[in-house]
């Protein structure tokens, strides 16, 4: 038994130098006094500054933000309407037209999406990009809210309606609250889904928008400067605090709930 819990920790930790190593060396290099990424020389924050100062890539953050915010507000919306729905009456139809903009490959999703654009000549541009996002991220929305409906006790519901609550009575003191936890991490979760997708994006964007993966992506493909490192950092930061956020708000709307 030691000798296989042995082997299970030398496993566990290999598998975890893999996945989160590779973050490591970005987060360090994007202090390293080089353009060039080949060995160490020292320590700076001039990267940091110069991203800071960099007004193509301050454009691309703050179209990147909008868009993010705007679809995960919307698709959250929209989200926690479909997973409702797909509570209540669990269809096939439902569960297909909600969950196959997940399930389907993004390159797949880019191309139709981009071919949907051009037959309505619509411009491509932010509102596209945006439009492309909400339809992405309500399925994922819609799961989670789907799950936390599942854990609902409806006995609940039904006494608020036998005390004389009106249906959208009983939804806004009693569903809500209780959902709450799972449309906040929905919310959150459409939101780094949409401040970090590429694929999409690229094929919805058209030629005058840009967002930070895209003004990424025309960055490496000359070299990966310590600057590409530095903006990557503040993502993972961004991705990291939004986690934090999740985990310190469902237990506090738990703990409130239950008081």
């Amino acid at each position: 038994m030691r000798k296989r819990n042995y082997w299970l920790w030398v496993a566990a930790i290999g598998g975890y130098l893999f996945l989160y190593l590779p973050l490591v060396i970005v987060i360090v290099y994007s202090f390293n006094d080089s353009r060039l990424n080949a060995e160490w020389v020292g320590f700076t924050l001039d990267w940091y500054r110069r991203l800071f100062q960099d007004e193509a890539m301050l454009t691309a953050a703050g179209n990147s933000l909008f868009i993010g915010l705007v679809a995960s507000l919307v698709s959250t919306v929209l989200g926690t309407m479909a997973g409702m729905a797909m509570h209540r009456r669990s269809t096939v139809l439902l569960s297909v037209l909600v969950l196959t903009p997940i399930a389907i490959p993004e390159i797949l999703m880019g191309v139709s999406l981009l071919i949907f654009f051009v037959l309505l000549n619509f411009t491509l541009g932010l509102a596209s990009v945006a439009l492309a996002h909400i339809a992405f991220c309500i399925g994922f929305v819609a799961i989670v809210v789907r799950a936390r409906l599942a854990g609902m006790d409806e006995a609940l519901l039904e006494a608020a309606r036998d005390c004389g609550a009106s249906p959208a009575q009983a939804f806004r003191h009693v569903t809500l609250p209780l959902i709450m936890p799972g449309v906040v991490a929905g919310a959150l979760m459409a939101f780094t889904l949409s401040i970090d997708d590429f694929v999409i994006t690229f094929f919805t964007a058209g030629a005058g928008t840009v967002t930070l993966p895209l003004q990424i992506y025309s960055m490496i493909k000359i070299a990966v400067t310590p600057e590409v490192n530095a903006v990557s950092t503040l993502l993972m930061l961004l991705t990291l605090l939004l986690i934090v956020i999740a985990s310190r708000l469902s237990p506090s709307m738990l703990r409130a709930q239950q008081e």
